[in-house]
């Protein structure tokens, strides 16, 4: 028996959302000592962007198939993700595709909101890690990417628990029904925060959220009235969300068959 975790990213090409990448792989190595861990990207453009830049890069698949050919028997496909989208779909998909190989069983982890106790978590999360200067009556926006498809009820899960915490703190979407437009007239404040809901900084942040183009977030915010303050971080560089993906990979590993847990004989 050979195991291997496999951790999934949508892929970055910012050196701050490398930077944080690096360190959820430390976090990992930390939990599990001894198995070996890859990482594989599943957006197609940014595996072309690196194949052209000569740098190493593999898809769900390829990734797979390559463990396999090392003779792994036993992978733990972790993706940090989000919600359980398309993009996880797809992810699943090349799971199930590798799992058909003579020898390989293979065990998927669950995106960041999978569950009640996941949106309990990650409420909690976001407000261990909102700015530490905001003052407790100021906003704070945080931007996810959003769904068209049923997942999208895991960010109006979340935002309904954020806003039971502090009504001040608002969860919204690039696409569905948490819109910026439907956020703007709850905005009290003069001075509004706003967070990326996104695993790591990339274009969505450094652009859609915090850009100076007319149509990015902090423009319509600022446009709106207030002086906006955005936070450039990703969820995956804070560790109380890290820990809920941890939590999912943890039973991963433990879904795979005849794995034993340390100290078990």
């Amino acid at each position: 028996m050979k195991t291997a975790i496999l951790l999934v990213a949508y892929g970055t090409s910012s050196p701050q959302g490398r930077g944080s990448l690096r360190q959820f792989d430390t976090w990992v190595r930390e939990r599990f000592p001894g198995l070996s861990v890859r990482w594989a990207l599943s957006s197609e453009l940014l595996r072309d962007r690196l194949t052209r830049a000569r740098q190493k890069n593999d898809s769900v698949l390829k990734a797979l198939y390559r463990l396999r050919l090392e003779n792994f028997t036993h992978v733990a496909v972790q993706p940090l993700q989000i919600i359980p989208g398309s993009e996880h779909t797809d992810v699943r998909a090349d799971a199930d595709a590798a799992g058909r190989l003579d020898g390989l069983h293979v065990s998927l982890g669950a995106p960041l909101l999978a569950g009640e106790e996941d949106v309990r978590a990650a409420a909690l999360a976001v407000l261990a890690h909102l700015p530490q200067d905001r003052l407790p009556d100021e906003d704070v926006v945080l931007m996810g990417h959003g769904s068209r498809k049923r997942a999208t009820d895991s960010y109006t899960a979340l935002a309904e628990a954020v806003s039971a915490l502090d009504g001040h703190v608002h969860v919204g979407t690039m696409s569905g029904a948490l819109e910026l437009d439907a956020l703007l007239p709850r905005l009290t404040s003069r001075r509004v925060w706003l967070m990326p809901l996104l695993s790591v900084v990339g274009r969505h942040t450094l652009e859609d959220m915090a850009g100076s183009a007319p149509d990015s977030w902090r423009a319509r915010i600022e446009a709106a009235g207030h002086a906006c303050e955005p936070v450039v971080h990703g969820t995956a560089e804070y560790r109380a969300f890290a820990e809920i993906w941890l939590r999912h990979l943890e039973a991963a590993v433990a879904a795979l068959p005849t794995v034993k847990k340390e100290g078990e004989k």
